[in-house]
C-alpha cells in the first residue's frame, strides 16, 4: 500500500541556498502535516547567540509555517530536536517550553555531529490537522 502525500504550496520557509528543489518545507500526509527541519535562520542567516536564541527562530518559523497551512504550534503533537551539543539541553528545553507553553508536544532530543549552515539546533515536526468542516 502506498501512503498519497500532497506536497504543500508554501514557499516562505528558509531553504539551504541552490537547494530548494530537493528541500520541501512541509508535506500533507492525510490530516498530518508533516514539517522538515526548521534552523533558526532569518534572511538567509542564523541569528545571533546561541541555542536559546536560535531554536526560538527555528520555531517561530516553523510556527509560519504551520500558519501558512491553516495550523498552529498548538496542533503540534511530535518534535525531534537535533543539539550539536547535550550541554545545551537546558537551554534547548526553556526556549522550548516558552515557545509551547502548557501544550508541550511529544519530543524526542538528538545529538548530531554538525548541521548545516553550522547551526547548533534543528527542530523538525508533525502536526495534526483534521479536514475542513464544511
Amino acid at each position: 500500500m502506498r501512503l498519497l502525500v500532497q506536497l504543500s504550496a508554501t514557499q516562505g520557509a528558509p531553504a539551504p541556498q541552490g537547494l530548494r528543489r530537493f528541500y520541501r518545507p512541509v508535506v500533507r500526509a492525510g490530516d498530518w502535516l508533516v514539517c522538515s527541519g526548521q534552523l533558526g535562520l532569518t534572511g538567509g542567516s542564523l541569528v545571533a547567540g546561541g541555542v536559546a536564541e536560535q531554536l526560538s527562530r527555528a520555531l517561530a518559523n516553523l510556527g509560519e509555517l504551520l500558519a501558512a497551512e491553516g495550523s498552529s504550534l498548538d496542533a503540534v503533537a511530535k518534535t525531534t530536536v537535533f543539539l550539536t551539543d547535550m550541554g545545551d539541553y537546558a537551554a534547548m528545553n526553556e526556549a522550548y517550553a516558552a515557545a509551547f507553553g502548557d501544550n508541550l508536544p511529544a519530543r524526542t532530543t538528538v545529538a548530531v555531529k554538525a548541521l548545516p549552515f553550522g547551526a547548533l539546533v534543528e527542530v523538525e515536526a508533525w502536526a495534526y490537522l483534521p479536514p475542513a468542516k464544511v
